[in-house]
């Protein structure tokens, strides 16, 4: 490999330069141009002299000119248009042509008493610039040959000490310019290696930058918005339009304020911020997401700052997941503890009405009344039988199943129920999905849900049984070969004041109903070591994702 190939890769988008130091593409320029010159005028100062110059001086030199216009284009059209890097023959070829020109020129021009042995010099020095230290010292004894065979074949009585020392001249150019030029081979090597460590790190930066699911936003010191990854543009809404040069209130204002009045507070203090959070609003919809601010340049105000947030959606809803099943855990110790406090005395007070409506001396009113009481007993006995079903849901009887004959089953049972009207359109569909399981809460699970789509007035209820993709998990939950059931209806939707609350016990939006269904539907499901979803809007329907483990469903809720 030669000393151009070193410090000059093919590639002239991936070139490396070093700043002060000329390229090898400027050298070769320069000797294309300089070679044509330097013929030319020659041969222009001996065409302008033609009275005192020979006839065939004049022939000698302006082929001379022509050559060197004819190398040098060939030489340019190939390194510089073509783009070919030059090898160690090509190099050659050159050298020895200015060799033989110089030579030319010197002998030409009277040989000792010549102006024009200069000439050997940037030859040699370029030689040495480009070409391994073998190779140009070879070309500097060659040039110093030629010139010294030129002076005792053609003037052996002018040879002289100041052939000699222009001889040394040429050592002397040839050793200064080989050690620079080992010097320079040596840094530009260094900078070639660190100039592609760094673009290696940013390409991966970018490709981490242009990948990552986090939003990465940084504003300048002048308010202005420098950069936006696609990540932020998608959760802020900005998918489609320019920001880059947009101030930060103008872009951030209308959509999430606290994230705008965050990273302004961050530019104008220099104070990180971490673990805020805002929502970002944008056309009705609301996500909340969450963010670290922080000064890159803490040089007093106008320092510039970069925000990284996130989508915090599923965060929430997990949160929300473990309060409901809390207070659920809550409620169902307390409602077993009322129930079998409420349950003795109530029997008590059912059996004595019931006897005294019995007696010879009850009169038909009394009947009447106790009737009544024994009616309430009954239904409060059922209620209290629903909140000890609530606080006893427990996995008892764990087996394998095929989940989706299961959801079949249920989807029968609700047909059959009083409350479905004749033609209401009730679709099970799934792959055979078997998991380890309680046949019996499962298929509660299924029968509430589905009941309660037909009970709100949805005329078709698709249920969907599957291996659940790694993708439709919420962040922050791993279930291994994880299982969704999905009930969804085209119904009239949640209203929004029972959304908050949907699973919470004794809320019902349905008159009549003890709304403990959906509260008993989480605590299977959690005591299956599963979660559900819903996700709901007025007039839109409702969808109830139930993401359950394949296998190893044996604890006890609660």
């Amino acid at each position: 490999m030669t000393g151009l190939e070193k410090t000059r890769p093919t590639d002239r988008g991936r070139r490396s330069r070093v700043r002060g130091i000329p390229t090898a593409e400027g050298l070769l320029r320069s000797v294309y141009l300089g070679r044509v010159i330097v013929a030319i005028v020659v041969f222009a100062a001996a065409a302008l002299s033609f009275r005192t110059v020979p006839p065939e001086t004049i022939l000698v030199l302006a082929t001379a000119a022509l050559a060197s216009v004819l190398v040098s284009g060939v030489a340019l059209w190939h390194t510089h248009v073509k783009q070919r890097p030059p090898g160690v023959s090509f190099l050659y070829s050159q050298f020895l042509f200015d060799l033989l020109l110089v030579t030319t020129i010197v002998h030409v021009t009277e040989g000792p008493a010549s102006q024009f042995p200069a000439l050997y010099v940037p030859v040699i020095a370029v030689a040495a610039a480009l070409m391994p230290l073998a190779s140009s010292l070879l070309l500097t004894s060659l040039a110093s040959l030629l010139y010294l065979a030129d002076i005792i074949w053609w003037y052996p009585v002018q040879l002289s000490v100041v052939v000699w020392l222009q001889i040394a001249v040429f050592l002397g150019v040839f050793l200064v310019t080989a050690l620079i030029a080992s010097r320079v081979r040596i840094v530009g090597a260094q900078h070639a290696v660190l100039q592609k460590e760094v673009q290696r790190l940013r390409l991966e930066a970018g490709d981490i930058l242009r990948n990552i699911r986090s939003g990465i936003l940084t504003v300048d010191g002048e308010g202005c918005i420098a950069y936006a990854n696609p990540a932020a543009r998608e959760l802020l809404g900005l998918r489609e339009e320019r920001v880059i040069g947009r101030g930060c209130a103008e872009v951030l204002d209308p959509r999430v304020p606290e994230l705008s009045h965050a990273i302004l507070t961050t530019q104008r203090t220099g104070h990180r911020l971490v673990r805020a959070e805002g929502v970002v609003r944008i056309g009705g919809r609301e996500t909340p997401i969450g963010f670290t601010t922080m000064s890159l340049d803490v040089n007093g105000g106008g320092s510039s700052v970069t925000a990284i947030f996130t989508d915090i959606s599923h965060q929430k809803r997990l949160e929300e997941l473990h309060l409901r099943t809390e207070r659920l855990e809550a409620v169902a110790e307390l409602s077993a503890s009322l129930a079998h406090e409420i349950r003795n005395p109530l029997a008590s007070i059912r059996s004595s009405v019931e006897q005294l409506s019995r007696s010879t001396r009850a009169n038909a009113d009394e009947r009447s009344l106790a009737d009544l009481v024994v009616r309430e007993s009954d239904r409060l006995s059922r209620l209290l039988n629903e909140f000890l079903d609530f606080s006893r849901v427990q996995v008892t009887d764990s087996r394998p199943l095929d989940l989706e004959q299961v959801a079949k089953r249920a989807v029968d049972v609700v047909r059959n129920h009083p409350d479905c009207i004749s033609a209401a359109k009730l679709e099970v569909t799934g792959a055979g999905a078997r998991i380890e399981g309680d046949e019996d809460l499962l298929h509660r699970v299924v029968v509430n849900l589905v009941l309660n789509a037909v009970q709100a007035g949805a005329g078709e209820v698709a249920v969907e049984v599957r291996r659940a993709r790694n993708d439709e998990l919420p962040l922050g939950v791993t279930l291994d070969d994880a299982v969704l059931v999905r009930v969804s209806d085209h119904g009239p939707g949640i209203p929004p004041e029972l959304r908050d609350r949907l699973f919470d016990p004794f809320v019902t939006g349905r008159r009549g109903g003890s709304g403990l269904g959906l509260a008993i539907v989480h605590r299977a499901i959690q005591a299956h070591r599963g979660y559900v979803l819903v996700d709901s809007a007025p007039g839109a329907g409702t969808t109830f994702s139930v993401f359950l483990p394949s296998k190893g469903m044996t604890e006890i809720a609660a």
